[in-house]
């Protein structure tokens, strides 16, 4: 797999420089904290689809048991 995704063509360079950026403007001890509420906001998004999901499931065994 040449790329990712997300990525589109960035090569191993860009994603070092890129990497460098966001420690410089970030600093060390913050990103820890960065990537543990991304996690979280992740986490939560995922919880609200699969309650969406089942919501939904409810709701078609509904319908079809009414009929």
């Amino acid at each position: 797999m040449n790329h990712l995704l997300f990525l589109g063509n960035l090569g191993t360079g860009e994603i070092i420089i890129i990497a460098i950026i966001v420690l410089l403007l970030f600093g060390g001890k913050k990103i820890p904290e960065l990537m543990k509420g991304l996690g979280k906001g992740v986490r939560n998004f995922k919880d609200g689809v699969k309650g969406l999901e089942d919501d939904i499931k409810i709701n078609d065994t509904d319908t079809t048991d009414k009929k």
